[in-house]
């Protein structure tokens, strides 16, 4: 397609907000999945580390660690 001018372009011969539109989501959906995943990624990562402080804070709370306090290995 040839266009006259930049508004025949931007118009995109009556389809230009479908079609703009379509480019500002997929660049606006660009950015936020990284951010998006990195936010989830730390989150992940917080959890685990809860959970692993946890599990060395409370070792008598299974009943394998009871039963060793019990015996007194």
């Amino acid at each position: 397609m040839n266009w006259g001018s930049a508004s025949e372009f931007f118009s995109m011969g009556g389809y230009g907000l479908y079609v703009w539109g379509s480019y500002g989501m997929a660049a606006l959906l660009m950015v936020a999945e990284p951010l998006l995943a990195a936010r989830r990624h730390r989150s992940a990562l917080r959890d685990a580390a809860g959970a692993a402080i946890w599990d060395e804070a409370a070792p008598a709370s299974s009943p394998a660690g009871a039963e060793e306090q019990r015996v007194g290995r």
